[in-house]
């Protein structure tokens, strides 16, 4: 399988939001998360890196305006 588990950068924290995520698709002020059981999540954040070899994606929260 080639799906990956999402988190979410703090500082030097990396906190986990969703496994075994198949789809990332942005939207206008964040990005939607949807695992391959179906679960959907829509975090207002941005990529701030991905890690193919270790199957992690890493997110940075939106600054507010």
């Amino acid at each position: 399988m080639c799906e990956a588990n999402a988190y979410l950068i703090e500082g030097d924290k990396e906190t986990l939001i969703m496994e075994a995520v198949d789809t990332v698709t942005p939207e206008e002020d964040g990005l939607t998360l949807v695992s391959i059981f179906g679960d959907q999540k829509f975090i207002r954040a941005a990529i701030h890196s991905l890690s193919l070899v270790d199957h992690k994606v890493f997110l940075k929260l939106l600054a507010r305006a």
